[in-house]
């Protein structure tokens, strides 16, 4: 061991060093804060949030045709979709239950999806109190989630 090693562990150089640079970004030009209620972040263009089941715009139906596709696709096995036929022996959606706590936001099941009824949309504000709370029925699913909007 040289001598310059020596007084780099006795003197903490590399400590001192460290520290500086962490206290370097402590400068108030070097700060940045969001105020986020008031203020939304911008969330990128392609960012796959909440889930969403959409309706046709002109008659409200929902556009699931009861494929199944997306439950297939899912890697997670987390959505599934009841059905019944019709008298006309049409699939017609009876329930569709999506599990968020699960979700790893892949986009599998909207890639799959034949007439896109699924869609991930770029809501982030997911976050809930319960697990239950995390289990979207179809109501749920075309509602879509409800962020709460702060006002100065």
């Amino acid at each position: 061991m040289d001598w310059k090693d020596f007084f780099r562990k006795i003197f903490l150089i590399d400590l001192i060093k460290g520290l500086r640079l962490t206290f370097s970004y402590q400068r108030p030009d070097a700060i940045y804060t969001e105020q986020y209620p008031l203020e939304r972040p911008p969330v990128a263009e392609r960012y796959r949030g909440a889930p969403r089941l959409n309706n046709h715009p002109e008659s409200g139906e929902t556009l699931c045709i009861a494929c199944n596709l997306c439950s297939i696709a899912c890697p997670e096995n987390l959505i599934v979709v009841g059905w019944a036929r019709t008298e006309d022996r049409k699939k017609r959606l009876t329930t569709f239950t999506y599990d968020l706590s699960r979700c790893m936001f892949c986009g599998l099941c909207e890639d799959a999806c034949p007439v896109d009824a699924l869609e991930l949309t770029q809501d982030f504000e997911i976050a809930n109190y319960s697990r239950e709370g995390m289990i979207w029925d179809r109501q749920a699913l075309e509602e879509g989630p409800k962020p709460v909007r702060y006002t100065r």
